[in-house]
């Protein structure tokens, strides 16, 4: 009775912190007020639209869509960085000039000599042909970051470039390279460098991004004397997973552009920010977080305002909404005898703990689906991530059910019908459509894989992995209370015991190596402990309880 008294306080508990997370999302918070008027410059890349990519063979984009685009940012930005000038991003001095915007013309070097010339020779022309529109010529974008080029044929580019055009003319690279590769100042007109906390080898919370910055510009400075420096990338993204303690999100993008441009406008620091709308494209390279560094969102909305209050999320009240629909539905099926594991008429626990589960799962289902939403990009990735929600949701319900009936079980130390099995025990049974049981050791066995698979790529590759925190939760810890509550629910197969140990194997040296600071990669680690425990903590408790027998 104590167990089913602590897992129906459990229900309760999670339930109640899934709204209170929705709640925190939806409270205002004021960063300070960036200057009044527009920003300075912002990169452009037009790509942003489905099926749009620099790397899709033959893609050019239109005039019309550029012209758009670009009417948009002229109400925010007094000029644009682009990276290219291929793909039809030649238009964009002449189309930019009839808006008022200044461009700094980008060159795409890389390690395709013929590609590099063509480049090179059709922006000679496009500034030749716009020095009114020009600001400046940007000779390659992190090339030695890439180590795409030596630094030697790099200067060469360059100082071609500077000789052909009438224009100022800058390399971009990280900060570090700067340092590293000093001679490149002489073959530019000023130093352009990147500078983004987040992407640090060390990274920078944003409660302490800017004061970074600033620091960092004051040391390129020293290097540089006599030298313009333009920074010439910094931001913050608005979603993706946490870099220690650089944690993406609407309020902390809203806050570090607003602080930065604080700082910038009372240093004097010349600038531009990355980047004027999301680039889905980018998920494909650096994972969630790449889709989403824009001021502008890929549907060109505005993603925050620069002044007065905001909220990471405007519309959380959904997040109560299918919290307190998923509970009823459940309560009320419970209720009425319709939800499997539960016998025909309940008493009041179970009815509670029904709709304890149901809001609890309804609130991460909800988180789950946003978080499907930024991070898919492709028809596989929403079709694997669709099914692997469904596995979620099915092992969510399924487990509360059974959680709940089993806290009804009529006789002390009784447990609810339906034993959960192990899930190749189910195959081999060939299961009827209707046994809520085979359903659920099903879904069970979806998500330990799933689980583990993603445990082993943030083990061997995990710059650009997210932490799928919304996905597990809930199973995790249906799974957990179900072993706690039920005897007849603690059965496990070989494959599954084998799946467990990996990801319970795998959360500490995920936590080594994402560091304390990062609490995201903290809750998976606990997630992974809770998920692998209730497949292996029964087992292993057996096993000692069998050799007592024996003995």
């Amino acid at each position: 009775m104590a167990r089913r008294a602590l897992a129906l306080a459990a229900l309760a508990a999670c339930a109640a912190a899934c709204l209170a997370w929705w709640w925190q999302r939806g409270q205002l918070v004021s960063p300070v007020d960036a200057p009044p008027g527009r920003i300075a410059c912002a990169s452009y890349a037009p790509y942003r639209l489905p099926g749009q990519s620099p790397f899709v063979p033959g893609i050019r984009i239109r005039a019309p869509q550029i012209r758009a685009d670009l009417e948009l940012l002229a109400k925010r930005a007094r000029c644009v960085r682009t990276y290219s000038v291929s793909h039809g991003l030649a238009e964009v001095p002449r189309i930019a000039r009839s808006l008022g915007l200044e461009v700094l013309l980008g060159v795409w070097i890389g390690r395709d000599e013929r590609a590099n010339e063509r480049e090179l020779a059709l922006a000679i022309d496009v500034a030749n042909r716009a020095p009114e529109a020009v600001r400046a010529v940007i000779v390659g974008n992190e090339v030695l970051l890439r180590r795409e080029q030596p630094p030697a044929r790099l200067r060469a580019m360059i100082e071609r470039v500077r000789a052909a055009v009438p224009q100022p003319v800058t390399y971009a690279d990280v900060w570090e390279f700067w340092l590293r590769h000093r001679e490149l100042a002489q073959s530019v007109s000023f130093v352009t460098v990147h500078v983004l906390p987040y992407w640090e080898d060390d990274p920078v919370p944003v409660e302490r991004a800017v004061g970074h910055l600033t620091h960092v510009h004051g040391e390129v400075r020293a290097a540089f004397p006599g030298q313009p420096i333009l920074i010439g990338e910094t931001g913050w993204p608005s979603a993706g997973r946490s870099r220690a303690g650089a944690v993406p999100g609407r309020v902390n993008q809203a806050r570090f552009v607003r602080e930065f441009l604080v700082a910038a406008g009372a240093r004097g620091i010349d600038y531009n920010l990355i980047e004027a709308f999301d680039q889905p494209w980018k998920r494909g390279l650096e994972g969630t977080v790449g889709g989403h560094w824009g001021l502008l969102g890929a549907e060109g909305e505005a993603k925050f305002p620069l002044r007065g209050p905001l909220a990471e999320d405007p519309e959380w009240r959904r997040g109560w909404t299918v919290a307190a629909v998923l509970a009823g539905l459940m309560a009320l099926a419970a209720g009425t005898g319709l939800l499997p594991f539960v016998r025909r008429r309940p008493g009041a626990a179970a009815i509670a703990a029904a709709g304890l589960a149901g809001a609890a799962s309804g609130g991460v289902l909800c988180a789950q689906l946003s978080f499907l939403a930024q991070s898919s990009r492709t028809a596989l990735e929403w079709t694997v991530g669709g099914l692997l929600t469904a596995a979620a949701g099915v092992a969510a319900i399924l487990a509360g059910a059974a959680i709940a009936g089993a806290i009804d079980a009529p006789a002390a130390g009784a447990d609810a019908p339906g034993p959960l099995r192990p899930a190749a025990e189910v195959v081999r049974a060939r299961a009827a459509p209707g046994d809520a049981a085979a359903w659920l050791a099903l879904a069970r066995f979806v998500i330990l894989f799933a689980a583990a698979a993603q445990c082993l790529m943030l083990v061997f590759d995990a710059r650009y992995r997210d932490f799928p925190l919304a996905l597990f939760a809930v199973p995790a810890a249906g799974f957990a209370l179900l072993a706690l509550v039920s005897r007849a629910h603690r059965r496990a197969g070989t494959e599954e015991r084998l799946l467990a140990a990996v990801i319970v194997a795998a959360a500490p040296l995920i936590a080594v190596e994402e560091t304390a600071a990062n609490a995201h990669a903290l809750a998976w680690c606990g997630l992974c402990l809770l998920l692998g425990g209730a497949v292996l903590g029964p087992w292993l408790v057996g096993g000692r309880s069998r050799e007592r027998e024996r003995a």
